[in-house]
């Protein structure tokens, strides 16, 4: 429940962040705890960056929030 809750957070916030400053960029699904994007080449370093603030500070909590970013021609290579 919990992690769900806060996946939902973070899409909704990249979501808003990716509309209101035009990027190129758009969610494109998510998959358990994985979200997955599809960006030109020359937003990609800048969108890994954005989500992975995003996703580790979208709520406070007594442990860190730690999240790993992959870029990639297609879902397998960004691992």
């Amino acid at each position: 429940g919990t992690a769900a809750d806060l996946i939902k957070l973070a899409m909704i916030r990249i979501d808003r962040l990716l509309r209101e400053e035009n990027w190129q960029a758009r969610m494109l699904l998510q998959v358990h705890d994985e979200l997955i994007f599809e960006a030109p080449p020359e937003e990609a370093e800048n969108l890994a960056r954005l989500v992975k603030k995003e996703m580790e500070s979208v709520y406070r909590l007594s442990v860190p929030l730690i999240a790993d970013t992959g870029i990639g021609e297609n879902w397998r290579d960004a691992k």
